[in-house]
């Protein structure tokens, strides 16, 4: 459109104008393939990168559909290098594959003779292949397809995984839905991944993520290794698979820290695949334990990097990759694209919540100013003990109480990152508190009780940051957290975004001191919720009623 809210820049960043008419439905279209990296009040900086092209041509979108985007809301014509860029960096995406010939031999082949002998050639490369196999094509070590897969994509040259999976032992599952049924976006999710082979789902918390791992489930029909955060989180994989799908209690096994069950369906944590004995990690017989035919990575943003080596020797089971955000603090995107395989469907948080399917939700930053003793101390303190001095500086203590007293009756969950902040808390508010300390029994009844209705506050430190179902909270307030992290934002927020049977929408409060680099962080924070759509409103504490 002319005038629209995007400068296309020949670095390949995107601006875009916040207060522009068109600026939701310009971000909704451009995060198919860019992302957010700086998201100030008016203008939010966008960067065009080469994996975030080779996802959105995964999921099926083309160079002309992401040119398209750009012309339709550019306010000057796209540059013409960032477009040849553009169609250039999609063209890399398969022309490369990995298949096998009729012997079953797993091959890197290739249309394109000088992309094969260029890679063929890379010292990394080299000693994968066993040797040529014709004029397109070279032979693969049997165990090097994820390895593989991981260089090409180092070297700019992602090859399309066409090497089949084997279907593991078979195992009937079927999908109960008395009184319910898969949503569209669920079953075009299930459908995007079988079509691609492996990869990841990306849908916001309270999107029904489980679901979509049940129905594939039930499409597989075969036997099934699922990862998990923790040990809360595998008992509620398990009580949703009893509760949706035909599976009964003989079918499902927990292997964890506590647990060492391997039946048809084992659902284990990643602490305990990742733990060690004697130098050696002690339960990687798991992955092997039966013939797995589906893998499910929940919350993969989270897996642990001692799993994406694990996890390269899987590549002949079917994985499938769950999550709110494809944002790594580590990086590892490309391990992730590689490995488990690339986004085969992502719904923005947004259009979600415009269909009803998650509850809407106000976003809140919350300055508070430090007494002028806390200053000093701050000032004078050593870079690595200000985050700690200023996200836990008491007065955000009296801030904590007023929005408890303002949001009286909802369910609220106030969350910190440090323990002796969640004990003065608990002890202020006189509201339980839930720590990595406190047993998974005791967790559980908590949580019930709050979903109960029978505790309305509850003080939590990052225990509750995964794959916690509490429907009915109605508001978070993070008092402090881990350095600003995107992740831990996409967990929070996702908190409060099921379906509320009191219809109540919900507020999310972030409490941060002002001038310190508390507030640096909080920046970060922003640009997720910035990238989902999501406005974020600063307030000063000495005003909350704005808030109202």
């Amino acid at each position: 459109m002319p005038d629209g809210p995007l400068i296309i820049q020949s670095d390949r960043t995107v601006l875009l104008e916040v207060a522009h008419p068109a600026a939701e439905d310009a971000r909704h279209d451009l995060a198919v393939f860019a992302e957010l990296e700086r998201a100030p009040e008016h203008i939010h900086t966008y960067r065009i990168t080469r994996l975030g092209l080779w996802n959105a041509r995964a999921a099926g979108h083309t160079a002309d559909d992401m040119l398209a985007t750009l012309d339709r809301y550019a306010k000057f014509p796209t540059p013409q290098t960032v477009a040849v860029d553009i169609t250039e960096t999609v063209g890399r995406y398969g022309r490369l594959v990995i298949e096998r010939d009729d012997e079953g031999t797993l091959l890197l082949s290739s249309d394109d003779i000088a992309v094969l002998t260029e890679v063929s050639g890379a010292r990394r490369i080299t000693p994968l292949l066993t040797g040529r196999a014709s004029d397109t094509s070279f032979t693969v070590q049997a165990w090097a397809r994820g390895q593989l897969k991981q260089e090409l994509v180092r070297l700019g040259w992602p090859a399309e995984d066409l090497a089949g999976y084997t279907p593991g032992t078979p195992h009937p599952i079927d999908l109960d839905e008395a009184g319910w049924a898969l949503r569209g976006y669920q079953q075009k999710a299930i459908d995007n991944f079988f079509d691609g082979g492996s990869g990841v789902v990306v849908l916001p918390c309270g999107a029904g993520k489980t679901l979509v791992g049940a129905g594939a489930m039930a499409s597989a029909k075969t036997s099934t290794l699922i990862l998990v955060t923790n040990t809360v989180s595998a008992r509620q994989w398990r009580a949703e698979l009893l509760k949706r799908t035909s599976l009964t209690d003989d079918d499902i096994g927990e292997y964890s820290g506590q647990v060492k069950e391997v039946r048809p369906v084992t659902i284990a944590t990643y602490q305990i695949l990742t733990a060690k004995r004697k130098g050696e990690y002690a339960h990687l017989a798991l992955l092997d334990a039966m013939d797995w035919g589906l893998v499910i990575y929940d919350e993969v943003h989270l897996l642990p990097a001692p799993v994406f080596k694990l996890t390269a020797d899987l590549q002949a089971r079917r994985r499938l990759g769950l999550t709110a955000t494809l944002v790594r603090e580590d990086g590892r995107e490309g391990d992730v694209f590689s490995l488990i395989g690339p986004k085969r469907f992502d719904a923005p948080w947004k259009e979600i919540e415009a269909q009803g399917f998650i509850s809407p939700a106000a976003c809140f930053e919350v300055r508070i100013d430090l007494p002028q003793h806390e200053r000093l101390r701050y000032a004078a303190a050593a870079d690595d003990d200000r985050y700690r001095l200023a996200a836990t500086a008491p007065a955000k203590l009296d801030v904590v109480r007023s929005l408890v007293d303002r949001h009286s009756g909802e369910r609220i969950l106030v969350i910190g990152q440090y323990l002796d902040q969640i004990d003065e808390l608990a002890d202020d508010l006189k509201a339980p508190k839930l720590t990595g300390a406190t047993p998974v029994d005791e967790r559980e009844r908590l949580y019930q009780a709050f979903r109960d209705g029978e505790e309305n506050v509850l003080v939590v430190s990052k225990v509750a940051n995964f794959s916690v179902d509490l429907p009915e909270a109605t508001v978070a307030i993070q008092v402090s957290g881990s350095f600003g992290s995107r992740q831990e934002e996409a967990q929070r927020l996702g908190r409060l975004l099921r379906p509320k049977e009191s219809g109540l929408s919900a507020n999310f409060y972030t409490l941060v001191s002002r001038d310190t680099v508390d507030q640096d962080f909080a920046q970060n924070r922003q640009r997720f919720l910035a990238e989902q759509g999501y406005s974020y409103t600063i307030l000063d504490s000495h005003s909350l009623d704005a808030a109202a």
